[in-house]
């Protein structure tokens, strides 16, 4: 009995090692594919490449000093991520975000950036709000100097260190999806929103500082909404004055 136990234990155990080795082998990393589609993603979120603009694989990839093969590969992923579009016999595109599309993020970002102050106002020390301080000095500055790129990035960089703040690495995790898209939306307004978005920010950390979490989850959402609101009005000036685009450029 003892022997037919054991008999049978060893089969199953040679079925499944059997089945383990017709399993097909991982896939080992491609750090230069992934290193090409950050690369190209940033030179979208920064407006180095335009919506709309043609991606030619072989320029991308003389500019980037890679072979043609990863920027295929990065603009496929790119594709699927929804920051390329392909169009077939044309060929590879920044994509073009639509009213709908914005919307529906940024509509997502004021809900969990609320509850992001919310929480950094309860979890508020005074050296965590001294960061803070220190960021809104670095945007204000780039607001004095007309620097659009420096106004994203100390932007995304504020509502980072709010995030961090809040202590909850789910909704940090849920604000990172869509951090970078943000930041592309940013840019066009960010000379628009200026002096006011900082306003709105040196009034957000003061009510952090004094750990009123309600007041600074309405003043996030007040704030965020009011990005919205001003990427519509943009868009909606752009679409008016945009010459026609001729068909299949």
């Amino acid at each position: 009995m003892t022997e037919l136990a054991s008999s049978a234990g060893g089969g199953r155990r040679r079925a499944a090692e059997s089945s383990r080795s017709r399993r097909k082998p991982l896939e080992r990393p491609a750090p230069l594919r992934q290193v090409v589609t950050d690369e190209i993603a940033d030179m979208i979120i920064t407006g180095e490449l335009q919506p709309g603009e043609h991606l030619v694989e072989q320029e991308l990839a003389a500019q980037l000093g890679v072979s043609r093969q990863p920027v295929r590969e990065a603009l496929q992923r790119l594709h699927s991520e929804g920051w390329v579009d392909l169009r077939p016999g044309l060929g590879a595109f920044v994509h073009t975000p639509t009213a709908d599309e914005a919307d529906q993020l940024l509509a997502t970002r004021t809900l969990l950036e609320a509850e992001s102050a919310r929480l950094a106002a309860a979890n508020a020390t005074p050296a965590l709000v001294e960061l803070l301080w220190e960021l809104q000095a670095v945007g204000e500055e780039a607001v004095a100097a007309d620097d659009d790129a420096g106004m994203v990035a100390a932007n995304a960089a504020l509502h980072r260190q709010i995030m961090e703040m809040s202590g909850n690495k789910v909704l940090g995790e849920l604000i990172a999806l869509v951090d970078s898209r943000v930041r592309w939306y940013y840019r066009p307004i960010a000379r628009s929103r200026g002096r006011e978005a900082w306003d709105e920010h040196r009034e957000l950390i003061e009510v952090i500082a004094g750990g009123n979490a309600r007041r600074a989850g309405d003043l996030m959402r007040k704030h965020t909404e009011r990005t919205r609101k001003t990427y519509h009005v943009r868009a909606a000036e752009a679409e008016n004055t945009s010459p026609p685009v001729e068909k299949g450029a």
